[in-house]
């Protein structure tokens, strides 16, 4: 069996403290390192528009090196399906996931948007070095009246 990764987030529910001072120093010192590793561990839930923000997530995916995962939101419409990132790319590993929703006037719907009665009625997303890309099928998919995309990529630690 190989080892097991996921042993930070554990923390453990009772300590003995000492009395002597210096012990009791270091012992709380380990605590409190104990409970931000637990902590920091936990996926973060925040949505921001305007700047990057670390979502919690750590993945060892290039040299077995540890590597942070980023989330940032981006709102759109008909009139923007083509606009800038900001996301550097000197340090970006992976894209882990590209998700979002937009509203078409009466309903709510998933990007990417998916026709099941046309194939030429689709919505997707592309990402290229500057910017990200919705496209529409030539067919006559939904109108966007407004939507939210978030994205998260993978980081090298040193880069952020």
């Amino acid at each position: 069996m190989n080892k097991i990764v996921n042993q930070t987030p554990y923390l453990r529910t009772s300590r003995t403290f000492p009395e002597d001072i210096k012990q009791l120093t270091v012992e709380i010192n380990k605590s409190y390192i104990d409970t931000a590793n637990a902590v920091n561990a936990r996926t973060i839930g925040i949505f921001t528009v305007n700047r990057p923000a670390i979502t919690g997530e750590i993945f060892f995916v290039d040299k077995n090196q540890k590597q942070q995962v980023l989330r940032q939101v981006y709102l759109f419409s008909d009139s923007n399906l083509i606009f800038n990132h900001n996301i550097n790319f000197s340090n970006a590993n992976f894209f882990k996931i590209v998700y979002g929703e937009f509203f078409d006037g009466t309903y709510w719907q998933n990007i990417p948007y998916i026709d099941v009665l046309s194939a030429t009625n689709q919505i997707n997303v592309k990402i290229d070095a500057t910017n990200i890309i919705i496209t529409k099928g030539a067919g006559a998919p939904p109108a966007i009246v407004k939507g939210i995309l978030v994205v998260e990529w993978i980081v090298d630690i040193k880069g952020i």
